[in-house]
């Protein structure tokens, strides 16, 4: 039978018990709605090839493929869904991205249309010390949001940024700098309501580049700072403490997630899918 462990904190459990390759509907029902409930969900000890990984990852959804490299192709050619997340370097070249970045808070590319509702990560090889991952719950740092602020935010939707990469590098193609109103990207409501569980959740993205649409720069950068403020000192976080063979599930739509960093000279290599969105964020 499925375990389900919830951490005691705001979000997470960890589930034992499960075989994937032999996975049946009930038991995925199970998983589903541990989920929706807990928002990240930890698998330990799994032993998982790139099939495999795909495979589980697809129960919840149609998988993106992977970022496209320098050279035309997908890191891993025959499995177009599997992104590799690594600081390894071999013959002079990084086997993958996203080394020792993603270091704040976000969400995964809130800047599109309709954003990935899901990331499954595997880890591989993991440093000694660091590296850990937190996740933090939208729902709840939503809740203790000020009534007043509830209510001054209500409606307002934000623009997020597509200029930069997830490591802050600009993207082929985009200006250095826009003018707020020409910031590419798209806009959501600051405010969300899942479109599973029907909680509302403060949806934040990035902070870099992001602007309240209609608002001034500055009114916009004032607000949005006293916004983050609030997130960042929320105490609805937990820290993924990673060990070779965990399987980490998250939910996009209402969760952040940051990185601790690591001694770079030690090497990490994972392997993620992603899940398509299949609507767009709305209040």
């Amino acid at each position: 039978m499925i375990k389900i462990e919830p951490t005691g904190e705001s979000l997470g459990a960890t589930i034992s018990n499960v075989d994937m390759a032999n996975l049946d509907q009930s038991a995925f029902d199970e998983i589903h709605a541990a989920w929706l409930e807990h928002l990240v969900l930890r698998f330990r000890g799994q032993t998982l090839d790139d099939t495999s990984l795909a495979a589980f990852s697809r129960r919840f959804g149609k998988l993106d493929n992977a970022p496209i490299g320098r050279g035309g192709d997908y890191p891993i050619p025959d499995r177009p869904e599997i992104t590799i997340i690594s600081n390894i370097i071999e013959d002079g070249k990084a086997i993958g991205g996203l080394g020792n970045s993603e270091a704040v808070w976000h969400s995964d590319m809130t800047y599109v249309d309709m954003p990935p509702k899901a990331s499954l990560l595997y880890g591989m090889e993991i440093p000694n010390t660091g590296g850990d991952t937190w996740f933090c719950n939208m729902y709840r740092v939503y809740e203790d949001l000020p009534e007043a602020m509830k209510t001054r935010i209500a409606g307002l939707r934000c623009k997020h940024d597509s200029t930069r990469t997830s490591s802050g590098s600009l993207r082929t193609g985009f200006a250095e700098q826009y003018s707020p109103e020409e910031q590419p990207g798209e806009d959501h409501p600051l405010i969300v309501r899942h479109p599973e569980t029907s909680r509302q959740a403060l949806y934040l993205g990035r902070r870099r580049n992001a602007y309240i649409v209609g608002m001034s720069a500055a009114d916009s950068d004032v607000l949005l700072d006293e916004i983050w403020d609030h997130a960042n000192a929320s105490p609805h976080s937990w820290a993924q403490k990673w060990a070779v063979g965990d399987l980490v599930l998250w939910d996009n739509r209402c969760t952040m997630h940051r990185r601790d960093g690591f001694d770079d000279a030690e090497r990490r290599l994972m392997h993620r899918t992603q899940v398509q969105g299949d609507i767009r964020p709305a209040t």
